[in-house]
């Protein structure tokens, strides 16, 4: 703090810890409990044990003996016996000066001055010339100025100075070390000022009166044996310099000064202050000592005062004894710190405690046999401390000066002083304990109470004090305080002064309404009922705060103890305990304000719970909550409704079981079958009252039963048909079931129920519903017919009835008339209905007329086809195996596609369906019995049925080759005589077992062979594409003609290949199996 040059590790103090409730076994006068505090705290008190000053030798060797010395501002300034005058700036200490002063045998040094800011030196010698300096410059001038000098670091100008002269005279001067006259300031030097016994001026100070009044300045001045304080004011002028302190001191001409004498024997005294924020320049001094010979004489500088004694609390203080001796020799010098005064002896340095007067400081000064002890001098600015000797130099390390402050300030009971003055957790809580012990004996137990929760006095000690004191009030601020204080991992203590607290403030509550229930009637009680209302006000804070630290059953119990059903409802809402919430209004019968509760929460449990109750007593209310909250499950809400089933209600109002129901299936989309068929039963039997006919409420049911929401995928409505028709049939409601009846398809059912309640219209709106079953509707309008016409026996309805339909005719209905009834009745509609018939058979017999001449064109259209022909190249080539088309049977379609007889059937077999090969197979055995009488024995050579081949003339009349062979079946059939006889029977023996098998039917057709049946005849026609047989038996001709033809017309109906794309679009490009490789890289 006062030493620049040595550099002081920051000491970090820990926070205040305490591990509950226990104290400390040892009381706070007990020696071991401060060792125990010491040996805690060791680490963090480092530098508390510290010395208070520490005196170390500057290395500097002296060119000769040292006379005088002086520091200000980090500048030192030495004054030798040679007449060298040394400076040295403490912040570059390997940059020394030495000056030379005046002739060697002609002056000696005396004493040195230097101004607060370092600039200005002034020498004197003891013949009593004196030079003054400025840098490395001698004028004869001499000022110091600390409030001008600290605010200009670039004025060469003193200032206006006073200096003290040793004949007792005060002189005024300034002085300027401008090198230039025109711009330097006036320089002068004036008396202003003698002392009435002319001694010598030891010391000498002024300060203005910033910032109050910068115009009046106070001067103390001291002698040896007396101080004089000067106040007035100066003539001070803001730029101009000179002459200020005349006005002042003239006013001293008749009036003497303020004057404290001391008499004694000492021949020098010294002057000395302690200014806070010495570097700033407006600083005022704090405190003053002066050394005299009957002790230091020391204040507080007061410059508000308005009496003429500007020296506060001044006390003279003797000098301290050495082994319970006075010693006997008078200090040499005197240097003033924050709190200590430091006295130089011939051989020691002392530091005196300015706060309690006590010695804190003795060094022994390291010094020679031959070596004087000349002066210790300090750094106003830089709070530095030198000791300086003929031959040495020592610096006085101020290191922990206010290491002991906050004892001092405790034992004067200062204690928030002594606070700031703390360093360590255990100082700080001997304050503390010592500051609550002080105001518990002095009756201030609130403030009391926070200082105990801050210390570490043990916790039942200081309860037990304030219940001895019955001090309930101071006792919960206390408890309030240490639970704020109490760390959160310390659950169980947490949970203990909170379940206390409560307690304290429900026992305040009832006391403060005892309180204003007696004394109501016999005098004002408005502040009471105030204070109950903050007290109130601070326990819901409380519960709000540290509800985390409360047993909930624990402060239940409390609260209901006390008999406050305000804090337990405030309480439970706090924790969330809603529950207990509503179960309180509901014990109170306040619905409304359960349902309240209710409509905040999300909990969709309490609505499932308090249901049943609230329905029943608030129905309306309820429901209302319910649909504000959509994400209640309606199925859990379905015991709470049933509530609603057959209790008593009001007419006017209506069912609030349906209304939500309705709600949920037609707003909120519910599709449960159980939702569905609990609104039909709420609509079967609703709470309604006894005179209220069903029929009367049968319109609603119908309403939800035409117009309820369907299942998309199998169009039934969601609720159950059955459970709503067995309902519907014990309530009696016969339109609903009818409804229902016609929801399932049961039509005659529907119409037999409607007829059996006498319901006819009904029974005719359910009869016309089937309109896809035309003879379902037929009968169901003959139902109502046997009903008009047998049981309502009235013949004019019945007539009336026909007209209504045109289902039914006269005929129908006649059947059902007694045998013994009279036609005059009905003879009309007999004869309207034989008219009809009569145009009926008219237009019928057109019809007939119509389609005989439609099938005659069409024969003309089919003779017409047989001669219709293409025109084709002699090159024309198979559009299946591509050889030329001319070199055997063949046929042209439409579309221009030309194949071979033989490429046609193995083509055709393969798109065509199953009964279509079943029935090739069976014209392929018809034909291939015949082939001995039908075909020419030359036509076909074939050496076995795996090789046919066909001989057919060409145009040349050349026969043609033999094509190439075609395996026909599997070689398992061996080697046959005739091909179309091995065909045959090939055909006949597998066709018994495998003809239902497409794949196998296909095997049975022969290609060679069928080509052969179909091209029987020897000439062919070019470009018919066929050739027809020009001769044949009669008896077998014909048929096997007939059985060619249909053959034909089954292999030729369409073109294979037209057809098989439109067969194959659906089948795959890559069949199963298949590896497809040709997007291959």
């Amino acid at each position: 703090m006062f030493d620049d040059y040595v550099e002081h590790a920051p000491v970090a103090l820990p926070q205040i810890s305490y591990e509950g409730f226990e104290p400390s076994p040892y009381g706070l006068a007990d020696a071991r409990a401060e060792s125990q505090d010491e040996y805690m705290d060791t680490a963090s008190e480092a530098g508390v044990d510290a010395p208070i000053f520490d005196l170390a030798r500057v290395q500097y060797a002296f060119p000769a003996s040292l006379t005088s010395m002086a520091v200000s501002s980090d500048t030192l300034a030495m004054g030798f016996s040679s007449n060298i005058l040394v400076l040295i700036e403490l912040s570059h200490a390997d940059n020394v000066i030495k000056i030379p002063v005046g002739k060697p045998n002609e002056m000696s040094i005396y004493k040195i001055f230097m101004d607060p800011s370092g600039r200005h030196i002034i020498i004197t010698s003891t013949q009593g010339e004196n030079w003054y300096l400025y840098r490395t410059m001698v004028i004869e001038s001499i000022a110091w100025n600390k409030a001008a000098l600290l605010s200009s670091s670039h004025s060469t100008s003193t200032r206006e100075i006073l200096i003290g002269a040793r004949n007792g005279t005060i002189y005024e001067a300034v002085l300027d070390a401008a090198d230039e006259f025109f711009k330097s300031q006036e320089r002068y030097l004036q008396s202003v000022f003698s002392l009435p016994e002319r001694h010598p001026i030891t010391g000498i100070k002024f300060d203005y009166y910033l910032p109050t009044d910068p115009k009046k300045a106070l001067v103390l001045v001291t002698t040896a044996t007396r101080i004089y304080q000067f106040v007035g004011i100066v003539d001070k002028k803001s730029e101009d310099v000179g002459r200020v302190f005349s006005a002042l001191f003239a006013g001293y001409k008749d009036v003497a000064p303020k004057i404290l004498e001391l008499p004694g024997e000492l021949q020098h005294s010294e002057l000395q202050f302690f200014t806070p924020n010495p570097d700033q320049a407006l600083s005022i001094p704090k405190r003053m000592a002066w050394m005299t010979s009957s002790g230091i004489y020391h204040g507080l500088i007061n410059l508000e005062s308005t009496s003429e004694d500007h020296v506060d609390a001044a006390q003279l203080l003797p000098y301290p004894t050495l082994n319970g001796d006075y010693m006997s020799e008078l200090p040499i010098s005197l240097a003033l710190t924050e709190f200590h005064f430091l006295l130089l002896f011939k051989d020691r340095v002392i530091g005196i405690c300015n706060l309690d007067d006590r010695m804190t400081h003795e060094e022994l000064l390291p010094v020679k046999p031959n070596e004087k002890v000349l002066g210790l001098v300090s750094d106003p600015v830089r709070k530095t401390y030198w000791v300086y000797t003929d031959q040495s130099l020592f610096e006085l390390v101020v290191g922990n000066e206010d290491r002991d402050v906050w004892k001092i300030y405790q034992a004067k009971e200062e204690y928030d002083v002594a606070l700031r003055y703390a360093k360590t957790a255990v100082q700080r809580d001997q304050i503390l304990a010592a500051q609550a012990d002080h105001l518990f004996n002095s009756g201030k137990y609130f403030q009391a109470a926070q200082c105990y929760a801050q210390c570490s006095t043990a916790f039942e000690e200081v309860a037990l004090k304030f219940l001895d004191a019955n001090e309930r009030d101071s006792l919960r601020s206390y408890l309030i305080s240490r639970l704020e204080r109490t760390r959160k991992t310390d659950v169980t203590q947490r949970m203990m002064l909170a379940t206390w607290l409560v307690e304290f403030y429900l026992s305040k509550c009832n006391e403060l309404d005892d309180v204003v229930a007696a004394e109501s009637v016999s005098q004002d009680v408005d502040n009471l009922q105030q204070e109950r209302l903050i007290v109130e006000e601070d326990l819901k804070q409380f519960f709000e705060t540290y509800k985390s630290n409360l047993d909930r059953n624990t402060v239940y119990e409390l609260i209901q103890g006390h008999g406050r059903t305000d804090m337990y409802l405030h309480y439970a809402t706090v924790i969330g305990d809603f529950e207990r919430v509503i179960e309180h209004w509901v014990l109170e019968e306040k619905w409304l304000k359960a349902l309240d509760i209710i409509n905040r929460q999300t909990d969709l449990e309490l609505y499932y719970r308090f249901g049943p109750v609230l329905i029943r007593q608030a129905p309306k209310e309820t429901v209302d909550s319910w649909l504000r909250q959509p994400t209640v499950d309606p199925i859990r809400l379905i015991p709470s409704l049933l509530q609603l089933q057959h209790a008593p209600r009001d007419p006017l109002s209506p069912n609030q079981a349906v209304r939500y129901l309705n709600h949920v299936i037609f707003e909120q989309n519910n599709t449960s079958p159980t939702i569905h068929n609990l609104l039909i039963t709420f609509y079967v039997s609703p709470s309604s009252p006894i005179y209220a006919s069903p029929a009367e409420d049968d319109g609603p049911l119908l309403r939800f039963l035409s117009s309820a929401p369907t299942d998309p995928i199998t169009g039934k409505p969601f609720y159950d048909l059955d459970y709503a028709l067995r309902i519907c049939k014990l309530a009696g409601r016969t339109q609903p079931c009818v409804h229902i009846y016609s929801k399932m398809g049961l039509w005659e059912n529907s119409v037999d129920l409607a007829l059996e309640k006498g319901d006819l219209e009904l029974a005719k709106v359910n009869a016309d519903m089937p309109e896809d079953d035309q003879p379902l509707r037929k009968k169901l309008w003959l139902k109502i017919a046997r009903y008009v016409v047998q049981d309502k026996k009235d013949i004019k309805t019945a007539m009336q009835f026909l007209e209504n339909t045109d289902l039914l005719k006269i005929e129908d209905i006649l059947p059902f008339f007694p045998d013994f009834v009279v036609i005059d009745d009905f003879k009309e509609e007999i004869a309207h209905a034989l008219e009809g018939y009569s145009n009926h058979i008219d237009d019928l017999k057109r019809e007939m007329d119509e389609a005989t001449q439609t099938a005659e064109a069409v024969k003309q259209d089919i003779a017409a086809l047989k001669n219709r022909f293409i025109t084709i190249d002699a090159g024309e080539q198979c559009s299946h195996c591509s050889h030329l088309l001319l070199t055997r049977q063949f046929y042209v379609f439409p579309c221009h596609h030309t194949f071979h007889a033989d490429c046609l059937i193995s083509l055709a077999k393969e798109y065509l369906p199953a009964h279509a090969l079943r029935r090739i197979v069976a014209l392929q055995n018809e034909l291939t019995k015949d082939t001995g009488t039908g075909v020419p024995k030359g036509q076909l050579v074939t050496t076995n049925i795996g090789k046919p081949s066909t001989v057919v003339p060409n145009v040349n009349g050349a026969a043609r080759q033999p094509t190439t062979q075609r395996t026909l079946l599997s070689a398992n059939f061996g080697t046959l005589g005739n091909p179309l006889q091995t065909s045959a029977r090939a055909a006949n023996l597998l066709g018994r077992s495998m003809i239902s098998a497409g794949d196998r039917l296909r095997d049975l057709i022969v290609p060679d062979a069928l080509a052969a049946l179909v091209s029987a005849p020897t000439q062919w026609i070019p470009g018919m594409g066929s050739v027809r047989r020009a001769g044949v038996e009669k008896d077998g001709g014909r048929k096997a003609e007939k059985l060619r033809v249909e053959l034909e017309d089954v292999l030729a109906s369409n073109c294979p290949l037209c057809e098989g794309v439109i067969v194959g679009l659906d089948k795959p490009f890559v069949q199963e199996g298949e590896v497809d490789t040709s997007w291959s890289l």
